[in-house]
Formats: C-alpha cells, sequence, structure tokens
C-alpha cells in the first residue's frame, strides 16, 4: 500500500492508502475520494484546477515537466513546491508525502 496525507482547504489532514500499483493519478485519487477537485481537462495539464502545495516530500516526487511548468506558471498563487495533481502517478514516490488542496471548486 502506499499512504500519503490530503490536507483539504480549511486545513483538515486525512490519511490516504492506495494499493500499489493501481496506474492512477493523484487528481482521479482525489476525485475517487469525494475531495472537491474540480480538474477541468480531465488531467491533461491544461487547466490548473488540480493544483496541489506539497508540504512534505517534494524532494521524493519526479521532476515537473514543461506543460506542467507552463501551466502552472499561469497560476497566481504557484510556488516552488506547486504541482498538478493530474500529473502526480501514485506510485512510492508519493508515500509519506503530504499534499494540499489548492485548485478551483467544483
Amino acid at each position: 500500500m502506499i499512504q500519503f496525507t490530503i490536507e483539504d482547504r480549511d486545513g483538515t489532514r486525512q490519511p490516504i492508502e492506495v494499493p500499489e500499483g493501481i496506474n492512477l493519478s493523484l487528481m482521479e485519487v482525489l476525485k475517487a475520494s469525494d475531495y472537491n477537485v474540480l480538474a477541468t481537462c480531465g488531467g491533461m495539464a491544461l487547466c490548473a484546477t488540480c493544483h496541489v502545495q506539497v508540504l512534505e516530500g517534494l524532494d521524493k516526487l519526479p521532476p515537473a515537466q514543461d506543460a506542467e511548468l507552463d501551466m502552472l506558471d499561469t497560476l497566481p498563487d504557484a510556488d516552488f513546491d506547486s504541482r498538478l495533481s493530474c500529473q502526480l502517478r501514485v506510485e512510492e514516490s508519493l508515500e509519506g508525502g503530504v499534499f494540499r488542496i489548492r485548485g478551483a471548486e467544483q
């Protein structure tokens, strides 16, 4: 199992456990877990509405690719620890991470 923590917009933290090899993005897990994430483009890195802030574990994540960086550049509140949850695959690199939801609400 891969375990990480989600912090909602109100500061509430909840641990999440996902089976290894599930082949989903963090955005898909958030939506399946009933978090209010808009994810307008459906995971294509075209809208930035699935923006998360990586509070812990940023150094373990794979680097952001150009499309993700381009979208993050459009956000006024993006910072060095911002990522698009649609571009983060649920794999061992997420283990122990803490992610704060920042993107647009539904």
